[in-house]
């Protein structure tokens, strides 16, 4: 398998510009090269051009099928343990090394924005972060414990805040102890011949099976928790005093639920989303550090 994509490669032809080196090579969002590369690589593969168009149409058909089975079988019957079996090997035998890498450092990202809001939120809330080493590891209903922990994490807080009457508010020395570069390699994902799905062919392919092995409200919450990408950029952008980067998370107003259907795509902005989110946090890490080793007076 090549080490770098074609856009990287190939040299640029003022005739036929690719469309991918120029998103590449854009720098109006804080990406970091590895992941910008990762993503477009991915982006840009066969398979996301030629499977998803065909696989998309289908697995919201089959959205809809399983609604209509679902309507009746008991609401709460659930096969979770199985569902995040199914889907470790799924990923390990079929998703792209890019889209595995991607996909494992979701969880870090996300438990580390949550953990930095509870660092400086004005209350003690709890948080569970969820820190998967291997593909293997996501078996342990990790899927389901990232939805769990969001939504558990903006109720804690917010009732928390409630009570005692306070309210998020900007932190002259936010603490970015917490903000780092996951652990979890590229260069340590599956590699094998079948591993050629990309990361939104196999988020639409994946989304009907989530839906036929959680129950409703498992999958409800689920699909619902991206409507929460706005909300826990306030949350970061009210702690720095900069609303203006909201505009690099932006996943739809978290007051109007969206259909079901177009979960596919949503997860894969939620995905992108969060690594800006991140990228956003390292570099407010970094600007302080620089602060602070200045002389007093500069």
């Amino acid at each position: 398998m090549k080490t770098a994509p074609d856009f990287v490669t190939e040299a640029h032809d003022p005739q036929d510009p690719n469309p991918w080196l120029a998103l590449y090579l854009d720098r109006s969002t804080p990406l970091p090269e590895p992941i910008k590369r990762a993503w477009l690589a991915d982006s840009s593969s066969r398979a996301r051009q030629y499977l998803l168009p065909f696989l998309r149409p289908l697995a919201r058909l089959c959205i809809v099928l399983v609604q209509v089975v679902k309507v009746f079988t008991p609401r709460k019957l659930a096969f979770s343990k199985a569902l995040h079996r199914l889907l470790a090997w799924g990923l390990r035998n079929f998703l792209r090394p890019e889209a595995n890498w991607l996909i494992l450092r979701h969880f870090h990202l996300g438990s580390q924005s949550l953990a930095f809001i509870a660092a400086n939120a004005p209350v003690a809330v709890p948080t569970a972060g969820l820190f998967p080493q291997t593909i293997d590891d996501l078996a342990d209903e990790v899927f389901l414990k990232h939805d769990l922990n969001l939504f558990n994490f903006v109720i804690r807080l917010n009732k928390a805040m409630n009570e005692v009457g306070a309210s998020l508010a900007p932190v002259a020395e936010p603490d970015f102890s917490m903000i780092e570069e996951p652990s979890v390699r590229l260069e340590d994902m599956p590699r094998r011949w079948t591993n050629l799905i990309d990361l939104q062919s196999g988020i639409e392919l994946f989304t009907p099976v989530y839906q036929l092995f959680l129950s409703d409200s498992d999958f409800w919450r689920a699909t619902n928790s991206l409507q929460l990408d706005e909300t826990i950029g306030i949350y970061v952008a009210t702690l720095l005093n900069a609303r203006e980067h909201l505009i690099l998370v932006n996943n739809r107003h978290p007051l109007v639920p969206m259909s079901t259907l177009r979960a596919g795509f949503r997860l894969t902005l939620h995905g992108l989303s969060t690594e800006m989110l991140h990228a956003f946090l390292v570099q407010q890490r970094e600007l302080q550090t620089q602060r602070c080793g200045q002389p007093e007076g500069m």
